[in-house]
């Protein structure tokens, strides 16, 4: 799983194996069964999780106690809950949607590591302003978007987990009932539209 870590630095930018383990020795391997949860609404970890093999999910609970889901997790994506890196109580659950194994990420990671490997200070930028566009993207899909292009943009952005994630898991996502969502399948069906 570490080993898998550091193919994706090293699909992102130049990095040694010498270089990655001189940054490597925070990092912990742990498994997670099916259903677990990570993390509660409340928590203050101080780290976030890279999925190496699963699925994860980070969700709120309303109080009428819908479920919101915020962000899935396959494989080679992060996940945490930003709360932590101002030691402030977490809003979101994380649970294992399948089997999971994810590298815990110490939330100082990246700063730490690049005074090691200074080109890790740019990936570190780019990391954080991809992960701004896809929450602003979301966020508009959420404000502005019909329930088809909801569900056409999670199909694009993951490609694989329609059939990995209950239907009503992707209509929590897409903030649209599970009925819904039945009728926009239905109607891409008509057609004959396949993910």
């Amino acid at each position: 799983m570490i080993h898998q870590f550091k193919e994706y630095f090293q699909s992102k930018i130049e990095l040694t194996d010498e270089q990655f383990e001189s940054i490597s020795s925070s990092l912990k391997v742990k498994k997670f069964e099916k259903n677990e949860i990570v993390q509660f609404k409340g928590d203050i970890l101080k780290y976030g999780f890279f999925v190496g093999k699963g699925l994860l999910r980070s969700y709120s609970i309303d109080s009428k106690g819908k479920e919101h889901i915020i962000q899935f997790a396959p494989e080679n994506w992060f996940v945490s809950d930003r709360n932590q890196m101002h030691n402030e109580p977490s809003d979101f659950f994380i649970e294992a949607i399948e089997a999971t194994e994810a590298v815990i990420v110490p939330d100082n990671f990246m700063s730490e590591a690049s005074r090691k490997v200074p080109c890790l200070l740019a990936l570190n930028v780019t990391m954080l302003h991809n992960s701004i566009r896809f929450m602003q993207k979301r966020i508009n899909m959420l404000l502005s978007a019909t329930a088809e292009e909801r569900y056409l943009d999670f199909i694009k952005l993951y490609p694989n987990l329609t059939l990995r994630v209950p239907q009503w898991m992707i209509a929590s996502y897409l903030g649209i009932t599970p009925e819904s969502l039945s009728r926009v399948r239905k109607e891409l069906a008509n057609k004959h539209f396949r993910p």
